[in-house]
């Protein structure tokens, strides 16, 4: 569905996008996590042909950007890109940014109603099609980006942190959304700063200062995680209590509990112990546990350092 090879854009003399090659297989959620800056956006922008790289090249349905300008499918779209900030009409209605935005592919009017219709009803908005967009909650202006980026009845459909900033309910509505168009056959594409929702990927590419730093499905990159992870709940309350211990790439105290990402050669029940010993506190319980996502992105962005 999606090729990309040995993709490089650069600005100035940061290398935004830095020698990636992936694809992205027909049928596939694929998620896309990274720290702010470490060029997810710039990434989309080019697939979706809204940037040129310096180097390299990117197929969509095997074509490349000039290919598809030259193609009559061109007339309706085979994508849809949702970007990262909302970027429709507050001075149009639900409706009439449908129909801005549907005659811009040339879509009849008629053809734009019905679907948006269609759409409207799958994303809870039918009741607002007469409100203005500027009117709209933050999480209901998403879902109009959303509505606006399927009504041309895509195949593929791009999307970057289109969750970002709305609260966990309106997240997990709009996954169930993400879902349903999926298993309907279309092909996604997602950005999120979230390791829950990059659990809910088919597959998920972690990138970092303009590369990816690993690629592979979510059981995956949690089955080989190179690191042990220890739960220990104790009398302390110190959140740097393991900072400076030997063989502890990671720490972090959640309300009494701590979670340690620890190296795989070190003998994680002794080093916990005598650190609790030295500062005269007891273990209340101590066990090993899975790595989540969010131990891997931790660990993925620099958690040695």
């Amino acid at each position: 569905m999606i090729t990309v090879k040995d993709l490089t854009k650069r600005f100035g003399s940061l290398k935004a996008v830095n020698q990636v090659s992936f694809e992205v297989n027909e049928g596939e959620i694929f998620g896309l996590v990274g720290p702010d800056g470490a060029g997810k956006t710039t990434l989309m922008r080019i697939i979706c042909s809204l940037l040129n790289p310096e180097e390299g090249e990117v197929r969509i349905f095997g074509l490349t950007a000039r290919e598809r300008d030259k193609s009559k499918e061109s007339e309706t779209s085979n994508f849809g890109y949702m970007p990262q900030r909302f970027s429709l009409y507050g001075d149009l209605t639900v409706m009439e940014n449908l129909l801005f935005f549907g005659s811009m592919y040339k879509l009849r009017k008629e053809v734009i109603i019905q679907r948006s219709d269609e759409i409207l009803e799958l994303t809870s908005l039918m009741e607002f099609k007469n409100r203005f967009a500027d009117k709209l909650s933050g999480g209901m202006k998403q879902k109009l980006a959303l509505t606006c980026a399927l009504v041309t009845r895509p195949n593929l459909l791009i999307l970057d942190e289109p969750t970002y900033g709305v609260d966990p309910e309106f997240r997990k509505e709009f996954w169930k959304i993400l879902y349903n168009l999926n298993k309907g056959g279309m092909t996604i594409v997602v950005s999120t700063p979230y390791m829950d929702e990059a659990e809910l990927c088919t597959r998920v590419a972690f990138m970092n200062e303009g590369r990816f730093t690993a690629l592979d499905t979510p059981v995956g990159l949690r089955k080989n995680f190179p690191y042990q992870v220890w739960e220990l709940v104790s009398d302390s309350r110190e959140p740097e209590l393991f900072g400076e211990v030997d063989g502890v790439y990671d720490s972090s105290l959640y309300g009494d509990k701590y979670r340690l990402i620890i190296d795989a050669k070190t003998d994680a029940k002794t080093v916990i112990e005598k650190k609790l010993k030295e500062k005269g506190l007891t273990s209340l319980r101590m066990q090993k546990t899975s790595p989540s996502m969010e131990d891997v992105f931790v660990m993925l962005v620099g958690g040695e350092g």
